[in-house]
């Protein structure tokens, strides 16, 4: 049977129908976030490979992306939504009073809609077995930038779940997920594990200090962004290095 951490972050992250016994303790579940994250990328990798046998790889790029988000319920997609529409805020007060609005504006639609379609083209460009390890590295990184963030920056001086997190997540824990999110998306990409974790860890730092000078703080709509601007440059790497490299297991 999994270990109940990993059955509570499934539940968290994903729709997938998971019933727990207890109540669970989600700030331990934060170190299995990047598990989640690459059985996400495996699901969506293999849903890509298998139809780039039956359609063109634009549409499998684009239902295969479509499954990620359905998969996640948008979950990670609406944290991006909501600090793109908070960014417009002119005073550090106000714009944590949108960051809490659960409605969507013109910067929100435009954050999550161009994400989509950046993470479309980039896998559409790749052949099969880069398509997979680009989808797996994308959503473990992506998630385990997110865990970084979340043991290093200082969170909102607000109640919510990602500042609650936070606060409760030990260094040991937040490297513990960091960490796991390395070898797990080594085994998938191999030597290209360098410039994809220097991409994700990159685009963790800028939005996490934008974040704080934004919002004072990073907040779990934040930590979905990290973890979109991630997945989406991680993607974009994995499209230059498919170029003129061949994933290692091929």
């Amino acid at each position: 049977m999994p270990p109940f951490g990993l059955l509570a972050a499934l539940q968290f992250l994903t729709r997938v129908p998971i019933r727990l016994r207890s109540e669970p303790d989600l700030a331990r579940s934060i170190p299995w976030f990047p598990v989640v994250g690459a059985l996400v990328g495996c699901v969506v990798g293999a849903f890509a490979v298998g139809l780039m046998e039956l359609v063109p790889a634009t549409v499998a790029a684009g239902l295969a992306v479509v499954l990620g988000v359905m998969l996640t319920g948008a979950f990670h997609e609406d944290g991006l939504a909501d600090t793109a529409d908070a960014m417009g805020g002119w005073t550090q007060e106000r714009r944590r009073e949108i960051l809490k609005d659960s409605r969507h504006g013109s910067y929100g639609v435009a954050a999550m809609c161009s994400t989509i379609v950046l993470r479309i083209l980039c896998v559409a460009s790749l052949g099969p077995a880069a398509a997979f390890a680009g989808l797996v590295a994308a959503h473990t990184l992506g998630r385990g930038a997110a865990v970084g963030v979340m043991g290093i920056a200082h969170p909102v001086p607000s109640e919510g779940l990602g500042a609650d997190y936070s606060r409760a997540l030990s260094p040991v824990s937040a490297a513990t997920g960091v960490l796991a999110s390395l070898v797990l998306s080594t085994a998938a990409v191999g030597w290209w594990i360098a410039p994809l974790a220097l991409a994700a860890a990159a685009g963790a730092v800028v939005v996490s200090f934008i974040a704080q000078r934004a919002f004072g703080g990073v907040s779990g709509d934040v930590l979905g962004a990290v973890e979109q601007v991630g997945e989406c440059l991680v993607l974009i790497v994995v499209s230059g290095l498919a170029m003129h490299h061949a994933v290692w297991w091929t």
